[in-house]
């Protein structure tokens, strides 16, 4: 899985394959990619809903890797 932080924007995650998410008893399976919330102001978390924009989201671009173990 790689997972990038978008400049002023949210986190890219390109998963090796899909990934659900539960919220109760729901589910929802997400392809490559899709891109979670990182300003804390999306509707939808944990997804990004595009609301860094209008909150104007300032952040530098990055990219997560695992640790090495």
């Amino acid at each position: 899985m790689k997972i990038t932080s978008t400049p002023n924007g949210p986190n890219r995650v390109d998963p090796d394959e899909p990934v659900t998410l539960s919220a109760g008893e729901k589910e929802k399976t997400l392809a490559s990619p899709f891109y979670l919330c990182r300003c804390g102001l999306s509707k939808n978390k944990p997804l990004c809903d595009g609301s860094h924009l209008a909150g104007k989201f300032e952040a530098p671009p990055s990219e997560i890797r695992p640790r090495n173990q």
